[in-house]
């Protein structure tokens, strides 16, 4: 049924509507001005790029300087998707991007990607006066609500958006959708899009938790006294659904609720998976990665006279404070007083995970629009002259630079695909 809303004057002869104003849609934006489009960009938040800068406050990890092949290989099962975005516009050719902005960019020791003065907001500023002066337009406040006239995807396409003056509609030839993902809603990715697209015969994965903390069921005891305490250094060993062993070193935090952190993150994808495969999932810490279970062994079966054993174990091997609360936590007293099974342990601590954290407060999602609903260039089967990139893209990859890359290569594919679309209806 039509709409009552009434389409924006200023709005006859735009050629593509970006919705969405984090990074890719702005990358989106930036690609097809170049190509001589008349382009705007809709969010519904009162300005762009929010997620961005909350991610920048921490230190604003651009990308990562590992040689291509492992880059590729943290996009999992979408890396052969992925990989021709990523040649296209991968670490490098972000990094030089970058510096066309005026902000320089160093490595750090953990081969992540920086700007020099590891801050967001400095950078979107550059960006935003660039597109700006290229012609982009903004409209904020401008909540996407799907197609007017019972969503007719022909051309031009006739958009709905609630604005805070009531609903309208927004003619244009062509569409990027830079929605995000579900995470941080408040920031603007709330996954309002999915029964939209699903609506229109799009085939969506569920949006699930990525680069999450997961729920442990603590004593009141431990998550009184460490919340919020780092177990460094420490090694989680975890079995996936496919029988994969999984091995990585670094560190995690204690939460009220479970764990998360760095080294969590990283092991998210495969933690999930088998959560929701068993219901739950075990993973083991190591809590002395720098010790052989023989020199363990000897440290525990080391003579301790008239010491308790906490000392002793705390004299010979260090272990004290959370990673000792860990161990009281995780292994029945019994099993403790046995030499054998305590040495065991120290190298292998089970931990039972129950489940990720709600999705919206996760530092990204995995699922999305499936490659196989798109073409090559990103444009939906369903819907021609609807292009999709981002987050919103049904894959996942840990923290470390390679979230924002592959939003950013993705856009560019999406608006290049645009291009050509116009060029190809004209």
């Amino acid at each position: 049924m039509p709409s009552s809303a009434t389409p924006e004057p200023s709005h006859a002869s735009l050629d593509v509507a970006v919705i969405g104003g984090g990074p890719a849609g702005l990358m989106a934006a930036e690609v097809l001005a170049a190509q001589g489009a008349s382009v705007a960009v809709y969010d519904a938040m009162p300005s762009v790029g929010r997620k961005f800068l909350m991610a920048g406050k921490g230190g604003m990890n651009l990308t990562h300087a590992e040689p291509e092949a492992a880059f590729l290989g943290r996009y999992g099962a979408r890396a052969a998707q992925l990989a021709p975005m990523l040649a296209d516009f991968g670490p490098q050719a972000l990094r030089d991007w970058v510096h066309g902005l005026g902000i320089d960019t160093f490595v750090g020791s953990s081969g992540r990607v920086f700007p020099t003065d590891m801050k967001a907001a400095p950078m979107l500023r550059a960006w935003l006066h660039r597109l700006r002066e290229s012609g982009v337009l903004f409209h904020m406040r401008h909540r996407w609500l799907g197609w007017d006239d019972g969503g007719s995807a022909g051309a031009p396409q006739a958009l709905r958006f609630a604005t805070p003056h009531g609903d309208t509609v927004v003619p244009a030839r062509a569409v990027v959708l830079a929605l995000g993902g579900a995470s941080w809603a408040r920031l603007g990715s709330d996954g309002a899009w999915v029964p939209r697209l699903a609506g229109r015969g799009v085939e969506i994965a569920p949006l699930r938790p990525a680069n999450c903390g997961f729920d442990v069921a603590w004593s009141e005891a431990l998550a009184d006294r460490f919340a919020g305490t780092p177990v460094k250094p420490v090694s989680i060993a975890l079995t996936d659904c496919d029988g994969n062993a999984h091995f990585r070193q670094g560190e995690f935090v204690i939460s009220a609720t479970g764990i998360e952190g760095s080294l969590v993150y990283a092991l998210s994808a495969p933690i999930r998976d088998r959560i929701e495969a068993d219901g739950s999932a075990v993973i083991h810490l190591d809590l002395l990665p720098s010790h052989t279970l023989e020199q363990v062994g000897n440290e525990v079966n080391h003579p301790r006279g008239s010491r308790s054993l906490s000392s002793h174990l705390q004299s010979r091997l260090g272990i004290t404070g959370v990673k000792a609360g860990l161990l009281r936590e995780c292994l029945a007293k019994d099993a403790m007083q046995d030499p054998g099974t305590l040495a065991v342990s120290l190298k292998a601590l089970p931990l039972r995970l129950l489940r990720p954290r709600p999705i919206d407060e996760v530092i990204s999602s995995a699922g999305g629009v499936r490659f196989e609903a798109m073409d090559q260039r990103l444009m939906l089967r369903a819907l021609p002259g609807v292009f999709c990139a981002g987050e919103m893209l049904d894959w996942e990859a840990p923290t470390g630079g390679y979230l924002l890359t592959a939003c950013f290569a993705s856009s560019r594919t999406a608006a290049l695909g645009a291009a050509a679309y116009l060029k190809n209806q004209a």
